[in-house]
């Protein structure tokens, strides 16, 4: 059902530089309206970013901001819309493969789309630390797989048993990284790896992974500012899609 609200999410590049969370869904997951504090200005209360609708989706991560579900009262019960100030992303051609990964990479086997739900629940697996997808974010994204947006890479390992992989959104040029799982060494660096490889056109794509980590630093990651990331969005927005759109709704 295509959301009856008009788009509302506020503009990213105007909320504070040591903000992170841009929006919080006005509605709760049970429908019930939130009360907004008048003596907070950020982040704003979004109306149309109430659901986990993919035109909803869409329209976030082309204005720059991505979804996580958002606890209140220790309920996953409101979506919380994120811009961090500084965003880490990957130039593809800038993707360090060591001699150590690619020796790894040669005992894998790497597909792409062939099973998007099992890798994405293989992200969500709750033993994990900060774990944060949930059922909301598994059924939303495999609509947007299926509707041929979101796509996985899958690691296997000689006997073809999934041990890696990672998934995301493509809207342009931009491959707006979800997360990435691992069962064995180097799997989840050999997906990131192939996907460099896949989207290293010289178009000036990039791969936006969120915030910086120490694992994503030594892959090559760069930080950039907010302001830097969205001012490059309607460029990037232009470029045609790298991956075919299957829509195989697995």
């Amino acid at each position: 059902m295509t959301p009856v609200w008009d788009n509302d999410f506020p503009d990213p590049t105007l909320a504070p530089s040591d903000l992170d969370l841009i929006a919080i869904s006005a509605i709760d997951s049970t429908g019930v309206p939130l009360e907004k504090n008048p003596n907070i200005e950020w982040p704003k209360l979004t109306t149309f970013g109430s659901s986990w609708h993919s035109d909803v989706l869409i329209s976030a991560y082309e204005l720059g901001l991505f979804p996580m579900p958002y606890e209140i009262d220790g309920q996953d019960s409101a979506i919380g819309w994120w811009s961090p100030a500084e965003r880490a992303i990957f130039y593809p051609d800038q993707v360090v493969v060591s001699r150590s990964l690619r020796k790894s990479m040669k005992k894998f086997s790497i597909s792409v789309d062939v099973d998007f739900r099992a890798v994405i629940t293989a992200c969500a697996n709750p033993t994990r630390d900060s774990g944060w997808i949930n059922h909301d974010v598994i059924e939303a994204f495999c609509r947007l797989h299926a509707e041929g947006r979101a796509h996985s890479i899958e690691v296997r390992d000689a006997s073809s048993q999934l041990v890696g992989g990672l998934y995301g959104l493509e809207i342009g040029g931009v491959f707006a990284g979800e997360s990435m799982f691992h069962f064995e060494t180097d799997a989840s660096k050999a997906a990131l790896a192939f996907l460099a490889s896949t989207l290293d056109d010289g178009s000036g794509r990039l791969i936006d992974t969120q915030w910086m980590t120490g694992h994503l630093s030594s892959m090559g990651a760069k930080s950039i500012s907010r302001a830097e990331y969205c001012a490059n969005l309607p460029e990037l927005l232009r470029l045609p899609p790298k991956f075919p759109i299957l829509g195989s709704g697995h």
